[in-house]
């Protein structure tokens, strides 16, 4: 497989991937972080999959049942067809609670003839490191482990298990099922159990899509961006994972290879700006109230980003006896930029503080507590602002005054004088004013570069970065601004290249990036809008949505040439992206078409 050419399965817990063939390829058991019990896109030798092997007269055909995360991969080679209908269960219960186990459902459903097919179940539990045993134990297959961390799996089907522990060919003489689960089930499963979880489960995302905001443009595109979104989040706390994956490379047979199944704080104001946008109020307070949780003590540093349950220390790790996907290595689990200082996040912070007191009613003791975290903040941005930091791209070589952080900064200031109007404090307005025309001068000054006439990446730099893109939509900049005007013109010259943007073109630690960064293009597309480049917008948003995967998915990565996918996937940042630049086009087409019909 060339691309990222697979689909995404989930409910709210944990999420597989779903290759074109119908063959999946990777899954994480029982939550999103844990452990791989299939592997095979880091290793197509030890990772494990679950695969249906035909021959080659068929043909295959797959799609997302209507506005649903479940998945259909239809089999077809004239006479003998069926169709394989992938889930996880999702749906509520009668007392209010919702039915999610760590478990994956495939159905079969006959269509025509008798089609014959090979299941190879071939779990590889703790990410393939030693040996997985596969017994039948009767009523199912137990896969478990002998040495190392001990871990189980359990397989329930319609087929003869035998069959397919010993990899024969099945026929296919009406419909059936198998059921991965984590957990051994206390109930007999049998196929009729299964169709009803599948029926349940398709009519809770068609209910959760019934719910979402119909634009008058791109209406498709936008709706399986949504389903993404939901399928990366944690319903336990709240949490919006960045991937679903890890250790995916942003270019092939190089190092940038991380681990995304965390929660950074930066996309939480975008979050949950657009998942409330769309109508889902509930999802964004459900986030607003994980970052409010996990917001430390008066005296805690803030981390850029956290472990699904707030954990704190994601310290990384090295799976060495993997290959990595398509030999790029490391594999890594864990993400060390956890401990890295990134002055931004302080303003991504208050701005969904500010977004609370906007959107939501907030209780006289939910207010205190804000507004002592606002004043908190403003104390470290008062103490942090003139210090360079490793900035939005967590740069692993020396810290610098990157403009995105005093940007930011500035946000900071900016919301917590806000908030205070909101609340009708006025506690500290003058000096938190000064403070914020402070940052402003010192950004108005030093991250110009008159040569280039536009923002640069960091002060005394004549490098171009794709983050100052957003100092309009923070609201430093007005849109038809010179400066701003120019800074658009300068950064698409020097970082857009057929129609894709670069983060940023100067060497980082592992050398001059390679391939594009999905959502840099995004915010160039946005920001050629806002300044009146509508129709060259309008091109160059069409043409980055015919880069997504034959399901609409996009991953972190675009490579320049081949304009395949790359970096770890689903990318929410990429479909947050996606949603906001298409719901701008959409809302402005529809008042252009307002004045023309008036």
């Amino acid at each position: 497989m060339d691309n990222l050419d697979y689909g995404i399965i989930g409910n709210c817990k944990s999420a597989a991937l779903v290759s074109k063939y119908g063959s999946i390829e990777w899954c994480c058991m029982p939550n999103f972080d844990s452990s791989a019990i299939f592997a095979k896109i880091l290793d197509d030798e030890i990772g494990g999959s679950f695969e249906i092997q035909i021959d080659d007269s068929y043909e295959i055909k797959q799609e997302y049942l209507w506005e649903t995360n479940i998945l259909s991969t239809v089999f077809d080679n004239g006479t003998d067809s069926f169709q394989l209908i992938d889930f996880m269960p999702r749906y509520p219960r009668e007392d209010g609670t919702y039915y999610a186990p760590p478990d994956i459902i495939r159905f079969f459903r006959l269509i025509s003839g008798k089609p014959k097919f090979t299941l190879v179940y071939d779990p590889r539990l703790e990410f393939g490191k030693e040996q997985t045993y596969n017994e039948n134990k009767g009523d199912y297959i137990k896969s478990y482990t002998k040495k190392g961390k001990y871990d189980s799996l359990f397989f329930y089907s319609s087929f003869d298990l035998n069959s397919i522990l010993n990899r024969q060919e099945v026929e296919l003489t009406g419909n059936a099922y198998c059921l991965i689960g984590y957990h051994e089930k206390l109930i007999e499963q049998s196929l009729d159990r299964s169709y009803l979880k599948f029926q349940r489960t398709k009519v809770y995302w068609m209910n959760w899509s019934e719910k979402t905001t119909r634009y008058t443009h791109y209406g498709n595109e936008i709706m399986r961006s949504a389903l993404v979104l939901k399928a990366l989040s944690y319903k336990k706390s709240g949490a919006v994972l960045a991937a679903a994956t890890t250790s995916l490379p942003e270019t092939i047979g190089e190092e940038r290879n991380w681990d995304y199944r965390f929660c950074w704080i930066r996309d939480a104001s975008m979050v949950i700006k657009v998942m409330a946008g769309l109508g889902h109020i509930k999802s964004a307070r459900d986030f607003l109230q994980f970052i409010i949780d996990i917001i430390p003590d008066k005296d805690e540093k803030i981390q850029i980003m956290y472990g699904i349950n707030g954990e704190k220390e994601l310290t990384e790790h090295i799976l060495s006896h993997m290959k990595g996907y398509k030999g790029s290595k490391p594999v890594r689990t864990g993400n060390a930029a956890y401990i890295q200082k990134q002055n931004d996040i302080y303003g991504i912070l208050m701005e969904v503080i500010y977004q609370q007191f906007l959107m939501f009613e907030t209780s006289l003791e939910n207010s205190e507590q804000l507004w002592t975290v606002v004043r908190g903040i403003v104390m470290i941005v008062e103490e942090n602002w003139r210090k360079p930091d490793k900035g939005i791209w967590e740069l692993r070589t020396e810290d610098r005054h990157f403009v995105f952080s005093k940007l930011l900064c500035w946000v900071a200031m900016d919301r917590a004088i806000k908030i205070g109007e909101v609340l009708r404090m006025g506690i500290n307005d003058t000096k938190w004013k000064a403070v914020r025309e402070e940052i402003y001068q010192d950004i108005y000054e030093n991250g110009w570069n008159e040569e280039k006439q536009a923002y640069v990446q960091y002060y005394g730099s004549s490098d171009l970065d794709a983050s100052t893109l957003l100092m309009q939509s923070y609201g430093f900049i007005e849109a038809d601004d010179p400066r701003f005007v120019s800074t658009v013109q300068a950064t698409e010259k020097e970082l857009c290249q057929d129609g894709l943007m670069f983060r940023y073109k100067n060497k980082d630690d592992f050398g001059e990036p390679s391939s594009s960064f999905t959502i840099c293009t995004f915010w160039l597309i946005d920001s050629l809008y806002k300044i009146g480049e509508k129709d060259k917008a309008k091109q160059m948003f069409d043409r980055l949505l015919s880069y997504s995967n034959h399901l609409g998915l996009f991953s972190e990565d675009i490579d320049f040439k081949t304009k395949r996918l790359l970096g770890n996937f689903p990318q929410a940042y990429s479909h947050l992206a996606l949603i906001e630049t298409a719901a701008n086009f959409s809302k402005g087409i529809a008042k252009e078409n307002m004045i023309f019909q008036e």
